[in-house]
């Protein structure tokens, strides 16, 4: 019987051995990468980033190259490097200097970002949480905007704010913003609240709290991944936008950046490839700032899906 025990004993730590790397590879989540497959995994990654950053470092690089070199210069390094295009697009264009150009678009981003994030929360809180007769219909009223073309509904728009007096003023692209006319951000946030328990509602509700309460106390927080996306791609798409600015602006001092772009090359007969890159260039860069800062809020509002009860 001694002797069953001590061989059992003496079993129990080569069992507990073997048994201690598979725990190990079972908590690592599997198997090691070999260096091999890790060198090719990084190797891909690499080539993959330079094909996306070359055409961004080709437009840095050709801000310096003197608008000659445009079209018989191949090679992304210039010739001749220069400064002159950046002192060029600071002077501005029609009497205009540059800086009036990013304040105007600068006003009308900021502008936006605002009126979109309090009037399409509110929108969504209203269709996730408040009952109240032909919901459903109204949201499919909403959710059919999104297939309605913008060109579509142009000619009546400019004409309305033609007979208001609104032409040559911020007012005709930024008054949807404020009535929540975008459905693309209210659809976004409402499936973000549609999937907050609504056990945190009548808790609230319990303690006296009415709908402004739990909007503002408990809303507002939950959803802040989808207020972080909602701003990023508002002040992305309202920064780019050409063709609205365009139809509405007259007075050059009023001109957004996409707008002014323009300018360089409808100015003269020969136009200034040299000051239209830079130009576009100093404009994609708020852009990247507002991305790289919010980049991590983006991923996170875009993966997440609230909170599941």
């Amino acid at each position: 019987m001694t002797s069953t025990i001590n061989a059992s004993s003496g079993a129990h730590p080569t069992t507990q051995s073997s048994a201690a790397p598979a725990r190990r590879r079972r908590r690592n989540g599997g198997p090691r990468t070999s260096p091999l497959a890790l060198a090719l995994i990084y190797g891909a990654l690499a080539v993959l980033s330079a094909v996306v950053l070359y055409p961004l470092l080709w437009l840095l690089v050709a801000t310096f190259k003197p608008s000659a070199e445009f079209g018989s210069n191949l090679s992304i390094i210039p010739n001749n490097p220069t400064l002159q295009n950046y002192a060029t697009v600071w002077d501005g264009i029609a009497g205009v200097p540059m800086w009036r150009f990013f304040a105007n678009s600068t006003l009308v981003a900021t502008i936006a970002v605002v009126a979109i994030l309090v009037s399409a929360s509110m929108a969504a809180y209203a269709f996730g949480r408040i009952q109240f007769r032909g919901r459903g219909v109204f949201f499919a009223c909403m959710i059919a905007t999104l297939l309605l073309p913008f060109h579509v509904v142009i000619i009546p728009q400019y004409i309305l704010f033609n007979r208001l007096d609104m032409i040559n003023t911020y007012v005709p692209l930024l008054v949807g913003k404020f009535l929540a006319a975008d459905a693309f951000f209210v659809f976004l946030i409402v499936q973000f609240i549609r999937n907050i328990p609504r056990e945190m509602d009548e808790a609230a509700r319990v303690d006296g709290a009415g709908h402004v309460r739990i909007f503002f106390s408990i809303m507002l927080p939950l959803i802040k991944p989808a207020l972080i996306t909602s701003a990023i791609f508002t002040f992305i798409w309202t920064w780019g936008d050409f063709f609205g600015p365009l139809i509405y602006l007259t007075d050059p001092e009023k001109y957004t950046l996409p707008v002014a772009l323009r300018l360089f090359n409808d100015a003269t007969s020969a136009s200034d490839y040299g000051a239209t890159v830079t130009a576009g260039f100093l404009a994609l860069v708020p852009v990247l700032l507002f991305f790289l800062v919010f980049q991590r809020m983006l991923i996170q509002g875009v993966s997440t899906q609230g909170l599941k009860g």
